[in-house]
């Protein structure tokens, strides 16, 4: 079983206004601190391994389902071995 770990984030050319909101409300409680904040989304997904390359797998995961690749990116990381 490996266990892969994802995030899904807006491009950095796309306005993130669920950021935006975070920020003013990190500074309205006196974090001035804070820059920017981005929003995005992280997930574990759990899989066989099969004879296909897990890479490939993941990657038409994320393409079809998981990220909307118009306007967000993503990034994932293979765990192997995991045992539940």
């Amino acid at each position: 079983m490996m266990k892969i770990k994802i995030h899904v984030t807006l491009r950095e050319s796309v306005l993130d206004p669920q950021g935006t909101a975070v920020k003013s409300s990190l500074h309205a409680m006196n974090y001035h601190e804070v820059q920017d904040v981005r929003i995005g989304k992280y997930l574990e997904v759990m899989i066989e391994p099969s004879d296909r390359p897990v890479d490939e797998v993941v990657k038409e995961m994320c393409e079809k389902l998981l990220a909307n690749t118009v306007i967000e990116d993503y990034e994932y990381e293979v765990e192997e071995a995991v045992t539940q």
